[in-house]
């Protein structure tokens, strides 16, 4: 497919070397536009564009800014984008950590209806839920026992079986989370949050997800991470995430 990616810190980064490894034809943007993006580009085998390039005549678009940076994005970025080419929302929101809080989603608000909201545009959610590390390194052939599973989930039912093939394409197992209503199981602290479960483990993890308690457990986060030391490795920082995620 071809790709357009908006966003390249540590996942979307990630994601774009990824998909470009996979075959895929990637074209990836950030603020800065197309020149100062382009040694990255060329490191990954992606092209360089700006937004607008990174929507136009592509199969598939994957938003992967900072949460609140979404509402900055053009208001008129998806003009003339056929409806059925899926956008992917990558993001997460910490707030008062990477986020200013946002009235909408303290009120109760699920995170990706509001970033649906902002871009005026359905959403399906996916690698939200898997921190950069384990996409980068983690990915495994399809039947691995050692498969670490990522939750996928929408309103549309093609776009999100689209969704489910790139990521089975990077090497993890997509599991189907639901509506975009019920993305809230896959939000920072939830119990199947960055955690590199199984597929198993994931499932159970996003039926065992109550709406509202993962906020207080969030609060924890800088408390929890800081006690690791300043170069924590990845299993120290996965126990942590899995740790945090199973309090009830």
């Amino acid at each position: 497919m071809k790709i357009g990616i908006i966003g390249v810190g540590n996942l979307g980064g990630t994601l774009a070397r990824k998909l470009s490894a996979a075959g895929h034809t990637v074209l990836v943007a950030n603020s800065k536009g197309a020149e100062a993006i382009t040694p990255f580009a060329k490191d990954i085998g992606a092209t360089p564009t700006d937004v607008y390039g990174a929507v136009q005549a592509v199969d598939l678009i994957v938003v992967s800014v900072p949460f609140h940076s979404v509402a900055s994005l053009p208001k008129d970025l998806f003009k003339g984008v056929p409806s059925t080419v899926p956008v992917v929302d990558t993001t997460n929101y910490y707030p008062g950590m990477l986020s200013p809080q946002i009235a909408e989603i303290d009120g109760g608000m699920t995170e990706s209806v509001w970033v649906a909201r902002q871009l005026g545009r359905p959403v399906i959610k996916a690698f939200n839920n898997i921190i950069a590390a384990s996409l980068a390194d983690l990915g495994r052939p399809v039947g691995s026992p050692d498969r670490i599973a990522i939750a996928v989930a929408g309103d549309d039912e093609d776009a999100k079986r689209v969704v489910m093939g790139i990521v089975n394409d990077v090497g993890f197992d997509p599991v189907d989370a639901g509506s975009l209503d019920e993305s809230w199981r896959q939000e920072p602290a939830t119990p199947a949050y960055c955690c590199d479960y199984d597929v198993a483990e994931t499932r159970k993890g996003l039926a065992a997800a109550e709406n509202g308690k993962a906020r207080a457990k969030l609060a924890d986060l800088p408390e929890v991470f800081a006690k690791l030391g300043a170069n924590p490795n990845h299993g120290d920082i996965i126990a942590a995430n899995r740790a945090l995620c199973a309090r009830s």
